[in-house]
């Protein structure tokens, strides 16, 4: 067992699930006990591959019985890694929460209400937002606080109704880096008076952790509501607040507190850490190259790391009218929401560009289903084009992209 990497470990579990199997609690508690090793390069590398592999490659299939499937495995995992849970209380708590049920209480007895973040931008804006909207739709006289890291609530800073409760959460950190901010979250919202929203978060590790009562929580199973159905999460996460809270109709929305200065086009070649979404070489450069021909103002964003600077600087390299940002999402978010055109991989651009009406191209590959390409679908006003990518051939998606864009100019 120990000659066994932790990806194959966890890649060996996902498909235990994934084929209908019972998973193996052996292989499971292995998995576990190199997260937590003593040696944090071993247990950061056991730790991704628990979540980027396992609890990721369950999600992104959308299905309603994979969420069994995580509910059981995971409830395992919290109580090995925190002494104070059982396994089999935790999925039963998880059992009942999941079932949507229509608020029934005084709107008037609410005095806040914490919306909790999905750690990534995109999803914030495709999903977290429209909570934000309904909750303002539906509590009028309570304050409203988004639960999440500084940077995620940069899209909503410029609204005076949303109040920032910060709370961070390592997504590249060991499993007890990850779980640390519960007791953190349950102390700011297990209050009377209190009503917590929660959007399929990792902050409680998709609703696994009991932050608070349940009859203050509640909670979207965003991976299995809508079951075989081809909806959006935008579309999906509409109709449980409908069905949930009786608003009326709300879309997403953000509202940065600063902007760049405008651009007629921006760009954004982020992947959001999954190298699968990108199309190597040339196309990132022959794209820009066709944009650039347009003889319009362009933004590109740098992006958050170090590889996707690099990237990004190579494609723009000798192309001086495009100009790059290097810094905060928000502003570049903003730029986005006024410009003429974006165009980018499936990533939390599209999903700005979506809830503001601006037209957007998306090159979108790298989606292990066909469910997983449905659901995170750009949905808003605006006109849009989707390049669904399952060979992803630099010379045929260029051309392809190049089409769109014209037809969107």
């Amino acid at each position: 067992m120990a000659s066994i990497s932790p990806e194959e470990l966890a890649t060996e579990l996902l498909h235990q699930c994934l084929r209908g199997e019972n998973y193996s609690s052996e292989l499971l508690r292995t998995l576990v006990s190199l997260a937590q090793s003593p040696n944090l390069v071993e247990a950061q590398r056991a730790s991704s591959a628990l979540f980027g592999i396992v609890a990721e490659g369950l999600a992104d299939q959308f299905e309603p019985r994979l969420c069994d499937s995580y509910a059981a495995m995971f409830s395992e995992v919290l109580a090995w890694a925190l002494a104070d849970f059982e396994s089999s209380q935790l999925r039963a708590r998880y059992q009942r929460v999941r079932q949507p049920r229509r608020f029934s209480g005084r709107g008037d007895s609410i005095r806040e209400i914490f919306v909790l973040s999905r750690v990534t931008l995109g999803a914030d804006i495709a999903v977290t937002s429209l909570c934000l909207a309904a909750m303002k739709q539906r509590f009028p006289g309570a304050r409203l606080h988004f639960v999440g890291p500084r940077k995620n609530y940069e899209l909503f800073e410029g609204d005076r109704e949303i109040a920032h409760a910060p709370l961070c959460y390592r997504r590249q950190g060991t499993l007890l880096e990850r779980l640390s901010s519960f007791f953190e979250l349950k102390a700011l919202v297990d209050r009377a008076g209190v009503l917590v929203v929660d959007p399929d978060s990792r902050l409680t590790q998709l609703g696994l952790l009991p932050i608070c009562a349940e009859e203050n929580y509640f909670f979207f199973e965003s991976r299995g509501y809508g079951g075989q159905g081809h909806e959006n999460l935008s579309q999906l996460t509409g109709r449980w607040l409908e069905e949930t809270f009786s608003v009326g109709r709300i879309q997403a929305f953000l509202a940065p507190a600063e902007s760049l200065p405008p651009a007629d086009i921006t760009v954004s070649l982020g992947v959001g850490e999954n190298p699968a979404k990108r199309i190597e070489d040339p196309f990132e450069r022959r794209l820009l190259e066709h944009l650039a021909g347009k003889r319009r103002s362009i933004l590109i964003d740098r992006g958050g790391s170090p590889e996707e600077a690099a990237r990004v600087n190579r494609a723009i390299d000798g192309l001086p009218q495009i100009r790059a940002w290097s810094g905060a999402f928000a502003p570049f978010a903003g730029a986005v929401a006024r410009s003429k055109l974006y165009v980018g991989y499936d990533s939390a651009g599209q999903h700005v560009a979506a809830a503001s009406g601006t037209p957007l191209l998306t090159v979108f590959a790298g989606y292990p289903c066909q469910r997983m390409f449905e659901r995170w679908q750009p949905h808003g006003p605006g006109p849009k084009r989707v390049l669904q990518v399952s060979n992803p051939d630099p010379a045929v998606t260029y051309e392809a992209a190049a089409r769109a864009i014209d037809e969107l100019l």
